[in-house]
């Protein structure tokens, strides 16, 4: 069931190494034969039975970029953490290339879950899950089918599904959705014909002048030093263009209301995306779910701005939670 990898073993990510944490490449399987690939962390001055943090995103970075940075300060923290790469994506298995699921992008974490189960120095019923922008969206919907998952953060989200059924702030009507699905369906056949994928692209570049700030922002992180990788789909060629279909009409939070984990919400004030967490916590129940929103904070504000993440209070609520 294990696809053999090509992982290289070089520290090539955009944080810097932490000498409080040890790292070491993995990889686990999910439900459906694919094999992916994380970055393992664990704090060198703990023993025992650790609490345990699978995280992932954002949507169409890799684990050297963001998930990277959260995995490594988490470690830090007491936590033993992985950061993986989804499917179809990065060093982890799949084919073809390039293409997001709901269904297998959620069922990532739920074998990120398993994987950590199983470790000698994890507590199985201590496993917590953080999801980044679009992974945001998976990590609940993990949470609301898997019992396992004992709290869940997260950050800046974004609803895949929403967005590529809708278009940004719900702009697209039904008529808009028809002629979206007529251009992607055709394309479809194009790519039968072809052999091959074509690839819609990454963040815009060069940036257009007149492009929208969270463009820019995008811009800023994924085609700048700040964020740049090469095995990034966002920096590069992006996603393939048929990607988005299995989104259309497959509703991502459609029970998240059934999640009696522990979730905290962590959104930026600024962020052209904060819709989503707001509209998401008003559908979750229970007096264990809180929204963070960080005053003056932008979208990619909390990829990487460690002053702006709020780490202190993620370590708080997932210490209080996963005890």
């Amino acid at each position: 069931m294990n696809e053999k990898l090509s992982m290289t073993q070089e520290w090539d990510k955009v944080l810097p190494k932490s000498d409080k944490v040890n790292h070491r490449k993995i990889t686990f399987h999910n439900r459906y034969g694919i094999t992916l690939a994380a970055d393992l962390y664990e704090p060198k001055n703990e023993s025992g039975k650790l609490p345990a943090l699978a995280v992932s995103g954002p949507f169409g970075a890799v684990k050297e970029q963001s998930s990277g940075l959260y995995a490594q300060t988490m470690a830090e923290r007491g936590f033993l953490t992985i950061a993986f790469d989804p499917s179809f994506t990065g060093e982890s298995g799949g084919q073809p290339r390039y293409v997001a699921s709901p269904d297998i992008n959620t069922e990532d974490f739920q074998a990120a879950v398993d994987f950590l189960s199983l470790q000698d120095n994890v507590d199985p019923e201590k496993i917590g899950i953080i999801g980044i922008c679009g992974w945001g969206g998976m990590a609940l919907n993990a949470a609301a089918i898997d019992t396992r998952i004992k709290a869940v953060v997260p950050v800046t989200m974004y609803d895949m599904s929403r967005v590529n059924a809708r278009g940004y702030f719900d702009a697209m009507d039904e008529e808009d959705r028809y002629e979206a699905k007529k251009t992607l369906n055709a394309q479809r056949i194009e790519d039968y014909k072809n052999g091959e994928y074509a690839r819609a692209g990454g963040v815009v570049d060069p940036l257009p002048e007149d492009a929208p700030y969270f463009v820019k922002d995008y811009y800023d992180y994924y085609k700048t030093a700040r964020g740049y990788h090469k095995r990034s789909l966002n920096s590069n060629g992006g996603w393939n263009t048929t990607s988005s279909l299995s989104f259309m009409n497959m509703p991502l939070l459609q029970y998240i209301n059934e999640i009696k984990s522990a979730v905290l919400l962590v959104h930026g004030e600024k962020a052209h995306s904060l819709y989503f967490s707001k509209d998401a916590f008003a559908e979750l129940t229970g007096d264990n779910k809180t929204l963070r929103i960080i005053p003056d904070a932008s979208h990619t504000d909390l990829y990487d701005q460690v002053d702006v993440i709020p780490f202190d209070e993620i370590t708080d609520f997932l210490r209080e939670n996963l005890e």
